[in-house]
């Protein structure tokens, strides 16, 4: 497939990861990496802080540097961030924006906040997927 960028999934053997999912990808020869839905949950599948949308904001925080730490970058490299809770209150969703802004300290990447209806595990509240762009 001429004039395609090469796309190389990234695994890790630290994070949750159901068959035919991977965290994050790898394009253009590492230059751009692409997670999806990094969920608070441990290295065994099992959701952590069930009900507490701070708790589960933070750790899908410390997934997502757990995921593109293992291809060579940080937080300070995401460029995009988007967080899903599923919630009611708009104040659970300010909840996981702000955690989630913490983590990140004083870099700002582009962000999107959306309320939806479900997430995949149970007890999931809030999901996390990034766009980082490694240094040149």
């Amino acid at each position: 497939m001429s004039g395609m960028a090469a796309i190389e999934p990234n695994t890790s053997s630290s994070l949750y990861s159901p068959v035919g999912y991977v965290p994050s990808v790898t394009v253009a020869a590492g230059s751009t990496i692409y997670t999806a839905a990094i969920a608070p949950t441990d290295a065994d599948g099992a959701t952590v802080g069930g009900g507490d949308v701070q708790a589960q904001a933070r750790r899908c925080v410390a997934n997502l540097a757990v995921a593109l730490s293992e291809v060579g970058a940080r937080l300070q490299d995401v460029a995009k961030v988007t967080i899903c809770v599923a919630e009611r209150l708009q104040a659970d969703l300010t909840v996981a924006w702000d955690a989630v802004h913490e983590s990140f300290g004083d870099h700002r990447p582009a962000a999107v906040l959306l309320g939806v209806t479900v997430l995949p595990f149970d007890e999931q509240l809030v999901q996390i997927d990034a766009v980082a762009v490694l240094p040149a």
